[in-house]
């Protein structure tokens, strides 16, 4: 049913309500809208708009509906608008005119920014919560890999020896930064529009504060205008989710590498691989290639929304209908993503003899010349031009650093004693590194131990989020 009309001499031509038509993709907010709608409705009774009687018929359609919903026997038709005029034909269905009571007071501007908040704090929870699933397999993994000794890499090139478990570790550290930008982001966002009615405000409903606590949120917004018109949180919301992917595709392209015969450094499980239609032989490692590609239209949604909002003037604008779509397909991504990344990690087999093969060649050790002559007192400018003589006379002789003899040491510089063989091993190299952020065995032990008690902190707020949200919902 229209929820408009009366001003017009005949409903719109075909083209323009397949246009303007959002039902098929904002059913999904069907369940938040009966809860606005029943918080609103407190706010009508309480001022006297609609009697108690009449709200307690309304309150009860409502709470039927939310349950057809759920059980799918009460659905959109092509009739249908939006999930707002859905909800309000249902109502009718129940109620006859008494239906249509629930208006008074709010606009659809104001309804539907407020079911959007609502979905968007209930799945970005969710996301939260496989995040710190993820972390702990990563967590979990790298804690096997203390003692082994992996080439590092920069620029796709040998660099510097370091723990491996080091190296898979530094994941966790960007989920739970996407994890804190998503506590950031409730503590920011948590507040009701609903009030705001058009863009003016609601002379029916003069105390928003009322429909908010019942809502959840920690308080209303501060202006009507901006209340319907803002989609920063929806912004901010794709931000997080592009960051997500963004750090989700490292970790895929790094599987990707892994996996190849040429590295050998990790088997995916079979239940984690796919093949090919052509080549009985191969297992591909399709979940981590995945992973990389579909941080493309994660990144992509953001760019399309923020697009939508540039330059939009005053208060609500049909463009706004564009914010939904790109929010639903981020989200459905990585509620389908990040399950499968998570078994893909917890059951990969690592391969530690396979990981530290050839972890100096590419003469990676030459760093160790450069400290060992610094902390002899000879300034460091000067020591990484030795060390790189050292080099260059390894790749003469094609031979590793370690391979020069004393006298050829010496003859390089006067300061490359015998001792210095002791900084010229993959081991001594990591061990030399003892900072709390270095990569020695002990450091990243305890990097290990901070990162899952950040995680286990995490899993709590989250945890105590979810159930005041579910509490909500139900209530």
């Amino acid at each position: 049913m229209a929820l408009w009309g009366g001003r017009f001499s005949g409903g719109p031509a075909e083209s323009v309500a397949a246009l303007s038509r959002s039902v098929h993709f904002d059913w999904r907010l069907a369940p938040y809208d009966i809860r606005v709608n029943r918080a609103h409705l407190q706010g009508l009774v309480i001022q006297g708009v609609i009697s108690a009687e009449n709200g307690e018929k309304i309150d009860g359609a409502l709470q039927e509906l939310f349950q057809e919903i759920a059980q799918g026997k009460f659905t959109y038709i092509d009739s249908d608008e939006d999930v707002h005029s859905a909800i309000e034909r249902g109502l009718t269905a129940k109620l006859g005119e008494l239906g249509g009571a629930i208006r008074a007071g709010r606009s659809r501007n104001d309804l539907v920014v407020t079911d959007f908040k609502l979905f968007l704090i209930d799945h970005i929870v969710e996301i939260a919560g496989l995040l710190t699933q993820l972390v702990e397999a990563i967590n979990r993994q790298a804690e096997g890999h203390t003692q082994t000794i992996a080439p590092g890499f920069t620029h796709l090139q040998h660099a510097q020896p370091i723990v491996f478990g080091h190296e898979f570790a530094k994941h966790s550290h960007g989920l739970l930064r996407d994890i804190d930008r998503i506590s950031d982001w409730l503590e920011r966002n948590s507040f009701s529009p609903l009030g705001a009615g058009a863009l003016a405000g609601s002379a029916l409903q003069p105390n928003p504060e009322s429909s908010a606590e019942t809502l959840g949120f920690i308080g209303t917004m501060g202006n009507s205008i901006d209340a319907t018109s803002d989609r920063d949180f929806v912004a901010e919301a794709l931000f997080i989710f592009a960051m997500v992917g963004v750090h989700l595709s490292r970790l895929g392209e790094e599987f990707t590498l892994w996996s190849t015969s040429e590295f050998g450094w990790v088997t995916v499980a079979d239940a984690y691989s796919t093949g090919s239609s052509i080549m009985p032989q191969k297992k591909n490692p399709d979940i981590a290639e995945l992973a990389r590609g579909k941080s493309g239209r994660l990144v992509g949604n953001l760019t399309s929304l923020l697009v939508t909002l540039k330059g939009l003037p005053f208060a609500y604008n049909r463009d706004l209908q564009e914010d939904k779509e790109p929010v639903f397909d981020s989200v459905e991504t990585l509620t389908t993503l990040l399950p499968a990344l998570i078994g893909m990690v917890s059951t990969a087999t690592f391969h530690h003899e396979k990981i530290s093969r050839d972890v100096t060649a590419g003469f990676s050790l030459a760093t160790e010349i450069a400290d060992f002559l610094s902390r002899k007192g000879i300034p460091f400018a000067t020591a990484h031009e030795v060390a790189g003589k050292c080099v260059k006379a390894c790749e003469l002789k094609q031979i590793e650093l370690h391979q020069l003899s004393d006298a050829e040491l010496h003859g390089i510089h006067p300061s490359l004693t015998p001792d210095i063989r002791l900084s010229l091993t993959a081991q001594g190299a990591v061990e030399s590194r003892i900072s709390s952020l270095g990569t020695s065995p002990t450091s990243v032990m305890e990097q290990i131990s901070t990162l899952q008690a950040e995680n286990e902190l995490a899993k709590r707020w989250i945890a105590g989020e979810a159930k005041r949200f579910t509490e909500m919902m139900e209530s």
